[in-house]
Parts: structure tokens; C-alpha cells; sequence
């Protein structure tokens, strides 16, 4: 169950909680979900599934955190502050998949979960094991509000080729038993489609490819920034439109940092009103 706010107080916004890795870089993971939240205006939690050395170049190293401190991290933010949305990103091992699951069937069905089944990174390190693979499709996706794989993700899930249709794709994934899949486009030649299906609706989002390489990231990014709206209370397809919105300001604004792939802008909409206030006072 989740708390209710003690009494004589109103709770000012929604909790998200994050179950993911940490990017000593800043551009993806706990950090990215992180300042997503902040930039939608909700109480960001974090459950840090592991640690990595990561850069603008690639990750140099990866160490998962034991199950127990998974566990005890999300036991203590759940039974205490509470949670009104959940995303996860990186959990590398099959244990920590299993334990996650697990996890996550104690929290009411009625919280949304987003899951960002990420496999590998911008760089194409790998951050999951094969049996991790497996524990995905078998435990975490049937719990799933939202799966959101690109393409090779998707691939990768299904069996199915990359250059198969988001349609099908999206057919594949939610035959493991999730509510909405959300095959993201990027990766495909061209402007970018999202495509979100529960296999009776679909919908497609758009926009303009960005002439930008600075998209560190973006998974982490778009899937937090659907989390904080679903938490919100907007339904999963207006949540995703409000959310691809964000991540296209966000790439639009991603800068150098490094000597390699910089991050997105989290911070893109404050800075475009700060930058009006300043307009202003001139």
C-alpha cells in the first residue's frame, strides 16, 4: 500500500521512483531519470541497480550492486515515502531482474510501470547478460504498463529482425504480456516515428530528426519523462505525446560534452524561459 501524506499536509506533486544504474557521466541512467524528473516537476527516487565508469566515449566498466541492496533500497523508499509511478532502466543480471519483478508485484496493480529494457549503450557497450534477457521476457515485461525498446531492443526481445515493422514488433513484444508497447524509432533511417500499441489502438508520434549527435541518453530520458506523466495521471497515449515532446526539446538541445556523444538538455524548457525573462528584462 501506498502511505498516505500525514495529516494537516497536502502532497505537492507525484512520485516516481527509478530502479536503474548509475552513469558517472550524467548523460544516462539514475542521472538522466533524475533530472527528467526535476524538469517535470515530481519527487525523483532512486533504487541503483548498479555502478558504472562511463564517459562521452563508451563505459569502461560495470559493477552490479548486490540483490540485497536493491531490495533494502526499494523497501525503504515504497514503505516509507510511497510510490506513484516506477521506471527501470538498466538491471544487467538475471538476479536483479527476478528480484525487481518480485518487487514490483507487491506494489498495487493500479501503480504504472515503464520499462526500459535497455541492453546496451549509446556507445553499443553491452549492460545486460543473456539470462538477464530471458528473466526480462519471463518476469518484468507481463508487468509492464509500458515497454519502450528501440528497435534493436526490440529485436533483441522478439527474435524478429530490427528492419521488421514497428507494428509487428510491437505485436511480439506484447504477446510477453505487457499493456502498451512503444517501439521508438530513432535508429530507422529518416525522420523519427514513435509507434505505441496495446494491440487494439496504435499511435504514431513525430518529429523532425534533429542535426545533432548529442543524444546520450535518450532512452533513459523518454521513458522517465512517461513515467512522471503517467504518475501525473495523464492516460498512456496522451502521457507519451506530452513525453515525446520533452525528449525532442531535449535532443534538440543536447551540447558537447567530453570528447565523445554528449547528453540531451534535461533542462531545455527552463532555460528557453530563462532565456525569455532575460529577453525581457532587456
Amino acid at each position: 500500500m501506498t502511505p498516505a501524506a500525514p495529516a494537516g499536509t497536502r502532497l505537492p506533486t507525484a512520485r516516481v521512483l527509478t530502479i536503474a544504474g548509475s552513469d558517472s557521466g550524467g548523460g544516462a541512467g539514475i542521472q538522466a531519470d533524475l533530472k527528467t524528473m526535476l524538469a517535470h516537476g515530481v519527487h525523483g527516487m532512486t533504487v541503483i541497480t548498479g555502478v558504472t565508469a562511463q564517459n562521452s566515449l563508451g563505459v569502461q566498466g560495470i559493477w552490479p550492486l548486490p540483490v540485497e541492496a536493491i531490495r533494502s533500497q526499494f523497501a525503504s523508499v515504497v514503505d516509507d515515502i510511497g510510490v506513484d509511478a516506477v521506471k527501470t532502466g538498466m538491471l544487467g543480471t538475471s538476479e536483479a531482474v527476478e528480484a525487481v519483478a518480485d518487487l514490483l508485484a507487491t506494489l498495487d496493480p493500479s501503480v504504472p510501470v515503464v520499462v526500459d529494457p535497455v541492453c546496451a549503450s549509446k556507445h553499443g557497450d553491452p549492460l545486460i547478460d543473456d539470462d538477464a534477457i530471458e528473466a526480462l521476457r519471463r518476469r518484468l515485461l507481463p508487468r509492464a504498463t509500458v515497454v519502450t525498446p528501440n528497435l534493436g531492443e526490440a529485436a533483441l526481445l522478439t527474435g524478429l529482425s530490427a528492419s521488421a515493422t514497428s507494428a509487428d514488433l510491437a505485436a511480439a513484444v506484447l504477446a510477453f504480456g505487457g499493456r502498451w508497447a512503444l517501439i521508438k524509432g530513432g535508429h530507422a533511417d529518416g525522420d523519427p516515428v514513435d509507434h505505441l500499441s496495446n494491440g487494439t489502438q496504435a499511435y504514431e508520434y513525430r518529429a523532425d530528426r534533429a542535426p545533432n549527435v548529442h543524444t546520450h541518453g535518450t532512452g533513459c530520458t523518454l521513458a522517465s519523462a512517461l513515467a512522471c506523466r503517467l504518475a501525473l495521471g495523464l492516460a498512456v497515449p496522451e502521457a507519451m505525446a506530452r513525453a515525446k515532446e520533452y525528449i525532442t526539446g531535449a535532443i534538440g538541445g543536447g551540447f558537447a560534452l567530453g570528447g565523445g556523444i554528449g547528453p540531451t538538455d534535461h533542462l531545455w524548457r527552463l532555460r528557453r524561459a530563462l532565456n525569455d525573462v532575460e529577453g525581457d528584462a532587456r
